[in-house]
C-alpha cells in the first residue's frame, strides 16, 4: 500500500514500530537456553576445582622426597600440580603427580626451598599459578549482570511496542505509514458508487478547510458491509492509499482479551495515539466480534465484550469538532451490531459493498488476468457472463485455479477449458475421479442428474445448464450446474416454482425410471421446501393467504432470543400454512413427473450419455435436448455448432485484430500530417502553422480524454 503524504513522519505519531511481530515468546526461550548453559558451565569448570585429582595424596608425595632410599630426579610445580620423577629401591624411574589447592600452593613451595636446602632435592622447577576460579566467578557475574541488563532492555522496548505481557492495554494496532500503501482507487474495479461515498472521506482528509468553510461535517464514521468476498477492506485499503495519512489497521478480534478492562484501554490507547498522528484513518476490521449487540441470547452478553463497545462509543461520540481522525469498519454481519454503534454520531454513513454486476464482473477480471497468459478464446467478457453471483474474491480465486490447472497440464497458457473447469472447482470443490463408482451408482446418478437438467431446460427462461456430471465434487455425488442468462434483483412467482420443480427433478425421474427412490436427493427437498415455505410466510405468493407475512423474516442470530416471544399467528394459521407448503410441493412434483414423461427420450439419451462419458457440458446438453435423446443426431448437430463457434470466434478476432491495425494507422496519418504541417512551415505563414499546431494539439487532448474516459 502506498500513499504520498504531505513529508508525515508517522513514527513520531506512534509508539510502536509497524509490522513488528511480537518477540516475547522467542526472547524467553533464547534467555532461558542462554541462563542453563552458563549454568553448566559453571558446574563443569568449578563442580570438581577443589577435588583430589592425585595419583597419590600429598603426604605420600612428601615421603617421597623425604625417604633417602629414593633418588628424586626432578620435582616441577606447574601451578597447583606437583609432578615428582624417582627412582625406586629396584631402580625403576618412577612418576607420581598430584594436585594440591592454590591457598597451600605457598606452603608447597616453603616446604620445597627447605627440602633443597637441606640436600634432598638439588632443584625445583616452579610456575606461577593462575587463579581460574576466581577469574572464571567473576565472569559468570559479570555475564549474569549483562543478561540481566539485556533482558530488562528488551522488556522495556517490547512493552514500547505494546507486544510485552506487561502491556495488555497498550495499542494493538498496526501503523502504515503513507509511503508504505501501494492500493489506490483506480486498483479497485467496479464498486462506483462505493468509490464515490468513500472519495468524499479522502478529500476531507486532504482539504478539511473547504468543508469547514460551507459548514460541513464529514461523518465522523463509514461502516462497510455487504457479503464476503465484495472487497469491503480492498476499499479501507484503497481510502488509506488515496489519503495520504497514517493508516491504523486492527481487527476487533484484537480488543478482546480473558483480562477484565484490557479491551477499554486498547481502546483508549488506538484512539489517543490516532488524535496524535491526525488526519489520520482507523480501520477496525470485523467489527461484529466486538460490536454485537449488548445483553442479546441466554445468558445475557459477556461483560469484558460490552465494556470494549461501551469504550468505543465513548471514543467516537467524544470526538472534538476540529479532530480530523475517520473511523472505516467493515462487517458482513451488520445485522447482529449494537443499534448505539449504528446511530448518527458515530458510524453516520453506511455504505453498502454489492456483489459486483457482469461489467464490474468483467473489469475485476481484466486486473486479475495480468501476468497470465489467456489464449485468445478467452473471452473475459464470457467468463463474466458466466460467473452470475460471483464476488470480487470468487473471481480472483478462479483464474488463479485456472492457472494452476493450466500449470499441472503443463500447458503454456490458459484456455477455456480451464477456466471452464476452474469454476466447477470454485463452487463446488475438486472432482474425485479416482473414486471408483458402480453400475448401479452410476446408472442411478445419471438419472438423477438428468432429470434436473431435463426439467432445468423445460420449465425455465433465464438460467440454462452449464455442466451435467456424475463425478463426486466436494459433498455432491453429481450435479447439474446452470447459470441466470442475466443478473436478476428479484424473482417471480413462476421463477421460484420452476426453481421447486428443477429440484424436484432427481427425485422424480428416480421414481418414473428406476421404480425406486433414493436419499441423493436430501438436498433437493430441503432447497424446494424452503422455498415454498419463504413463498407463504415471506413473500405472500400463496393463493390462500395472497398478500400475507407470517412472522418476522430476520434470522435468530443469538440462542435464546425469542425465548418468551408470542407466535404472531394462530396454531390454526400454522396449520393451514403447512397444507400450504405441501400443496405447492406436491402440484410441482406432479407438474415434474409429467414433463419428464413428455421428455423420456431426451432424459434416456442424457442418461446414457453421461454412464458413457460420466460428464456433459452446456453445448453438448443442448444439442442432445434438442436432437431428442439421439445421441447421433446430437453428436453431428453438436460438431456444427462447434464449427459454428469456431467460425464467430474467428471472426470475432478477425475484426478486433482489423480495429487494432485501423487505430494504428490513424496513429501514424497523425503523425505523418504533423510532420508535413512541420515541413511546410517555411512556405506558410506563421498564423496558418500556429493554426495547424493548435488543431493538432487539441487532437491530441481529445485522444487523451478518450483514453481517459476509456481506462475510467
Amino acid at each position: 500500500m502506498s500513499n504520498n503524504s504531505n513529508k508525515h513522519d508517522s513514527s513520531k505519531n506512534s509508539p510502536r514500530t509497524p509490522n513488528r511481530p511480537p518477540r516475547f515468546g522467542s526472547a524467553l526461550l533464547f534467555y532461558g537456553i542462554l541462563i542453563v548453559l552458563l549454568l553448566v558451565f559453571s558446574t563443569v569448570m568449578f563442580g570438581n576445582r577443589n577435588g583430589t585429582a592425585a595419583e597419590t595424596t600429598l603426604s605420600d608425595v612428601m615421603e617421597i622426597i623425604e625417604n633417602s632410599d629414593y633418588s628424586v630426579s626432578e620435582v616441577e610445580v606447574n601451578g597447583t600440580t606437583v609432578t615428582i620423577q624417582y627412582r625406586d629401591l629396584s631402580g625403576m624411574q618412577q612418576t607420581v603427580t598430584h594436585s594440591v589447592p592454590y591457598a597451600y600452593v605457598p606452603d608447597l613451595i616453603n616446604k620445597l626451598e627447605d627440602y633443597k636446602n637441606d640436600g634432598l632435592i638439588s632443584s625445583y622447577d616452579y610456575t606461577e599459578p593462575i587463579d581460574w576460579t576466581a577469574i572464571l566467578n567473576a565472569l559468570s557475574i559479570i555475564g549474569f549482570i549483562v543478561l540481566a541488563v539485556v533482558i530488562f532492555i528488551n522488556l522495556n522496548r517490547q512493552s514500547r511496542d505494546g507486544n510485552s505481557v506487561f502491556s495488555f492495554g497498550s495499542n494493538r494496532a498496526r501503523l502504515t505509514s503513507p509511503d508504505e500503501i501501494k492500493v489506490k482507487f483506480t486498483d479497485v474495479a467496479g464498486s462506483v458508487e462505493e468509490k464515490e461515498e468513500l472519495a468524499e472521506v479522502v478529500d476531507f482528509l486532504k482539504n478539511p478547510k473547504k468543508y469547514k468553510e460551507l459548514g460541513a461535517k464529514i461523518p465522523k464514521g463509514v461502516l462497510l458491509h455487504g457479503l464476503p468476498g465484495t472487497g469491503k477492506t480492498l476499499l479501507a485499503r484503497a481510502v488509506a492509499g488515496e489519503a495520504n495519512c497514517p493508516f491504523f489497521y486492527i481487527s476487533g478480534s484484537d480488543f478482546v482479551e480473558m483480562l477484565v478492562g484490557v479491551g477499554a484501554s486498547r481502546v483508549r490507547s488506538l484512539f489517543a495515539d490516532a488524535k496524535k498522528a491526525a488526519p489520520a484513518v482507523i480501520f477496525i476490521d470485523e467489527i461484529d466480534a466486538v460490536g454485537r449487540k449488548r445483553g442479546a441470547g441466554l445468558g445475557g452478553g459477556q461483560d469484558e465484550r460490552e465494556q470494549t463497545l461501551n469504550q468505543i462509543l465513548v471514543e467516537m461520540d467524544g470526538f472534538d469538532v476540529n479532530t480530523n481522525v475517520i473511523v472505516i469498519a467493515a462487517t458482513n454481519r451488520v445485522d447482529v451490531l449494537d443499534p448505539a454503534l449504528l446511530r448518527p454520531g458515530r458510524f453516520d454513513r453506511r455504505v453498502m459493498v454489492n456483489p459486483p454486476d457482469v461489467d464490474e464482473r468483467e473489469a475485476i477480471l481484466k486486473i486479475h488476468a495480468k501476468g497470465k497468459p489467456l489464449s485468445p478464446e478467452i473471452s473475459l467478457r464470457e467468463v463474466a457472463l458466466s460467473t452470475v453471483g460471483f464476488t470480487g474474491a470468487d473471481l480472483e480465486n478462479l483464474l488463479n485455479e485456472a492457472a494452476l490447472l493450466a500449470a499441472r497440464r503443463n500447458n503454456k497458457e490458459i484456455t477455456p477449458l480451464e477456466i471452464n473447469d476452474a469454476t466447477f472447482r470454485v463452487m463446488m470443490g475438486p472432482e474425485k475421479n479416482s473414486k471408483r463408482l458402480t453400475d448401479k451408482v452410476k446408472r442411478l446418478t445419471a438419472y438423477h442428474e438428468a432429470g434436473h437438467a431435463v426439467v432445468l431446460r423445460a420449465t425455465s427462461d433465464i438460467e440454462k445448464v452449464d455442466r451435467v456430471t456424475i463425478i463426486p465434487a466436494g459433498q455432491a455425488g453429481g450435479f447439474t450446474a446452470y447459470k441466470p442468462v442475466e443478473d436478476l434483483d428479484y424473482y417471480t412467482e413462476k421463477m421460484l416454482l420452476d426453481s421447486i420443480r428443477m429440484a424436484l427433478g432427481g427425485r422424480a425421474a428416480e421414481e418414473l425410471f428406476l421404480g425406486e427412490v433414493s436419499t441423493g436427493a436430501a438436498s433437493d427437498l430441503k432447497s424446494c421446501n424452503r422455498t415454498a415455505m419463504a413463498m407463504v410466510k415471506r413473500y405472500g405468493l400463496s393463493p390462500k393467504f395472497r398478500n400475507m407475512v407470517f412472522g418476522d423474516d430476520s434470522e435468530e442470530i443469538f440462542v435464546g432470543q425469542s425465548f418468551g416471544q408470542v407466535q404472531s399467528y394462530s396454531d390454526a394459521t400454522a396449520y393451514e400454512i403447512d397444507k400450504e407448503v405441501q400443496r405447492i410441493i406436491t402440484e410441482c412434483y406432479e407438474d415434474t413427473k409429467r414433463i419428464l414423461e413428455e421428455k423420456r427420450s431426451i432424459v434416456e439419451g442424457l442418461a446414457k450419455r453421461l454412464i458413457d462419458v460420466y460428464k456433459v457440458d452446456g453445448p453438448e446438453f443442448e444439442s442432445i435436448y434438442e436432437a431428442d435423446g439421439d445421441l447421433e443426431a446430437a453428436a453431428k448437430l453438436y460438431e456444427e455448432k462447434k464449427q459454428e463457434l469456431k467460425k464467430a470466434e474467428q471472426e470475432r478476432r478477425e475484426k478486433s485484430e482489423a480495429e487494432a491495425k485501423a487505430s494504428e494507422e490513424d496513429n501514424g496519418s497523425g503523425k505523418d500530417d504533423a510532420d508535413d504541417g512541420l515541413s511546410d512551415e517555411i512556405s506558410d505563414t506563421e498564423h496558418d502553422t500556429g493554426s495547424e499546431h493548435t488543431d493538432l494539439k487539441e487532437n491530441s487532448d481529445e485522444d487523451d480524454s478518450d483514453e481517459k474516459d476509456q481506462a475510467e
